[in-house]
């Protein structure tokens, strides 16, 4: 039996606060100017009230990166759920078969923490769900609705929303302490900017 890709319940009281606006300018890229960001290492999900734009960072976590561009390449997030939203915390996706449970057919990954001094879990930041085991990551995310300390060093950082951050905060919220969804929002698509044509 699959172990759920789930962030802990403990978390849920302790992590969720509101954020500042300096949190949100940081989350969004915004301090000091536009971000420059490569189109190798962006990241555009379209849900249904817009586009999602995420700064992937491979600084932080290099081969979580890697695992992203493949699968969003392969078409693997098209049409996948978001099956467990909790108010003022995160959005989990990336389970195809939206139970929790599910992933990629490719391996999980090993844990790529970072120290906070270095970056940490605020307002539109994107991680990788993982079980209990450190190195058990694959395909599954999340991106934060607000800041989580208690996640910081914890779980897998390896991207930060950068535009639609709006969006984001319109996706379909759970039921419970769970969060699960039912009749969930979905990506509808997700690319990679350099792979993107002029349409998109």
């Amino acid at each position: 039996m699959a172990s759920r890709r789930t962030l802990l319940t403990a978390t849920l009281v302790t992590g969720a606060m509101l954020m500042s606006e300096s949190d949100n300018a940081e989350a969004q890229g915004t301090q000091g100017g536009a971000p420059q960001v490569s189109p190798e290492n962006t990241l555009l999900l379209d849900l249904k009230d817009g586009r999602v734009t995420i700064e992937l960072r491979p600084d932080l976590a290099p081969q979580h990166v890697e695992r992203i561009k493949a699968l969003v390449r392969q078409g693997f997030y098209d049409n996948t759920p978001f099956h467990r939203v909790i108010e003022g915390f995160m959005a989990q996706g990336g389970d195809p078969t939206g139970t929790g449970t599910g992933g990629s057919p490719l391996p999980d990954l090993p844990a790529e923490f970072t120290p906070p001094a270095r970056a940490r879990f605020v307002r539109g930041t994107v991680g990788a769900a993982r079980t209990q085991n450190p190195n058990s990551a694959n395909s599954q995310f999340f991106i934060m609705f607000a800041p989580a300390s208690s996640l910081d060093g914890q779980y897998t950082i390896w991207g930060r929303v950068i535009s639609g951050m709006e969006v984001v905060d319109k996706i379909k919220r759970g039921a419970g302490g769970s969060g699960q969804v039912r009749e969930p929002d979905r990506i509808i698509r997700a690319r990679i900017a350099s792979d993107a044509g002029s349409g998109d």
